[in-house]
């Protein structure tokens, strides 16, 4: 009987569809959508480079943790959720409520405001690490009974989604189920800690995913954090890629120690307290927040991090529109991307081999706060003039360079011709580094139809843009199949 292997799964090669999507939306739903809640924090990787991991934890501006931080003792989760429902309030007390406000979700009008973005795929949370499911399993919760949505969200969401032609992917959290052993994560120690390894968590998930596979056939399978020891990744790997072929599996599957004992725990609450300690004394490069990944996978995850060169594996950038993955209603204003800020980082990633996969948080109800419209629906207006240097490209043989006049520029190409996306608003006349235009014979700014005046001088191009220049987030330069990489 054939037995797949790590050998025979990575024959598996990243299909076109998602190599040329380059934008998803992260849709993170479920329980922790009722408070809707995390403290503000400027940004999470700086959080932690600065604070360390304890701090972060106790501050973590990610609301779809809200379980475990309002069970930290004087933390701003826990000191709201007193505020808010009282001592004596419980997690569960948000099911009801989830349940009757979801049953009435607009689900089409969620995809709508995807499509719009201009995103090409949509992932959604199954189960988060609350261990609260948003489709109706079959598999009893080892330790909350029926814990699941009354209403098929996942079933009812992607029926949304391919209608509005896009791809449906599924977020699952393999590595963490708080409510399966009580897990409470406040130091750095107890991230590892915190994973379940008895053998009844493994089957549960394992038959959680193949609910998953069998039921909603995602085009993207999306494991959190890790994966529990003990049973069979390859095996359910190939399944998956039998059931859909042109699927697609991140990162996040390292399965950690099967089993654990009083010492070893010991050892790592130890090495989780001098961690803590000597923060300071750590290499910066070794600060962010990280995934390490498991023997296959067809992209890589990096969160809230940027890249300065192109990079050989894909990779899918994931951030919030805000500091949040789930809905934040205590973000401001400036806690939320620019429209401009959006489309100057999609280019980014795209010009190194990223795709995009970014975050909103809907409430119960299904709404998304417009504040958090608002960016997806600039990004939208300007893929609608810009997405051929977007969707379908890839690298160039450099990503980045800059203008003459000091404005950052981004590379795709597609079919040989090159297109160089200049971040900033750029002076009216300008040349572009890092190109050698000597076989350069047409340009032509995308979105405009009059003629862009250009020259060629010692090998450098320059252009002079018209003098009404439509305000843009970037302009896009099609500089055809003659341009090459400078010496």
């Amino acid at each position: 009987m054939y037995e797949p292997t790590w050998d025979s799964v990575g024959t598996h090669e990243v299909p076109s569809w998602y190599d040329d999507a380059k934008l998803g939306i992260f849709l993170h739903w479920g329980l922790y959508s009722v408070p809707g809640w995390a403290p503000q924090v400027e940004d999470i990787q700086k959080l932690l480079h600065d604070a360390g991991p304890e701090e972060m934890l106790r501050q973590n501006p990610y609301a779809e943790w809200y379980l475990n931080t309002s069970r930290l003792e004087g933390s701003p989760t826990w000191q709201h959720q007193r505020d808010t429902y009282g001592p004596d309030a419980t997690y569960d007390d948000f099911v009801a409520p989830f349940d009757e406000a979801s049953a009435a979700a607009d689900l089409d009008a969620i995809a709508g405001i995807c499509s719009g973005a201009g995103a090409r795929y949509v992932v959604l949370t199954t189960k988060h690490h609350e261990g609260f499911c948003l489709w109706p399993t079959a598999q009893e919760h080892p330790r909350k009974g029926w814990y699941h949505a009354k209403r098929d969200l996942v079933g009812d969401m992607r029926q949304a989604v391919l209608g509005a032609g896009m791809r449906m992917g599924l977020y699952y959290s393999g590595g963490y189920d708080w409510p399966y052993n009580d897990a409470l994560i406040k130091n750095p120690a107890e991230t590892s800690l915190a994973v379940p390894y008895e053998d009844d968590y493994v089957g549960y998930a394992t038959r959680h995913v193949q609910e998953l596979i069998q039921r909603y056939e995602p085009s993207v399978l999306w494991n959190d954090v890790c994966w529990p020891s003990g049973g069979n990744l390859p095996a359910l790997f190939a399944e998956y890629y039998n059931a859909v072929p042109e699927g697609v599996i991140n990162d996040r599957w390292l399965e950690p120690t099967a089993h654990r004992g009083a010492m070893s725990d010991t050892v790592a609450r130890l090495g989780g307290w001098l961690v803590q300690r000597f923060w300071s004394h750590i290499p910066d490069a070794t600060k962010t927040l990280t995934f390490p990944a498991t023997h296959h996978y067809d992209f890589r995850t990096p969160e809230y991090a940027t890249f300065d060169d192109i990079q050989q594996k894909k990779f899918e950038a994931t951030r919030g529109v805000g500091h949040s993955f789930g809905a934040n209603r205590n973000e401001r204003p400036q806690d939320i991307v620019t429209p401009t800020e959006l489309v100057r980082m999609l280019v980014d990633i795209v010009s190194k081999n990223g795709n995009l996969l970014i975050g909103i948080g809907p409430d119960e109800h299904g709404r998304i706060p417009d504040q958090q419209q608002a960016p997806l629906r600039g990004l939208g207006e300007w893929m609608r003039v810009n997405g051929e240097a977007v969707y379908g490209t890839r690298p160039w043989d450099i990503a980045q360079a800059t203008t003459t006049e000091g404005a950052d520029v981004r590379f795709t190409q597609r079919d040989g011709r090159v297109y160089a996306a200049v971040l900033d608003m750029p002076e009216r006349a300008f040349g572009i580094r890092g190109v050698d235009a000597a076989g350069v014979s047409e340009v032509r700014l995308l979105g405009l139809d009059e003629p862009v005046e250009w020259t060629v001088d010692d090998g450098m191009l320059r252009v002079t843009l018209p003098e009404r220049l439509p305000v843009s987030p970037a302009h896009v330069l099609d500089l055809g199949t003659g341009a090459r990489p400078a010496a």
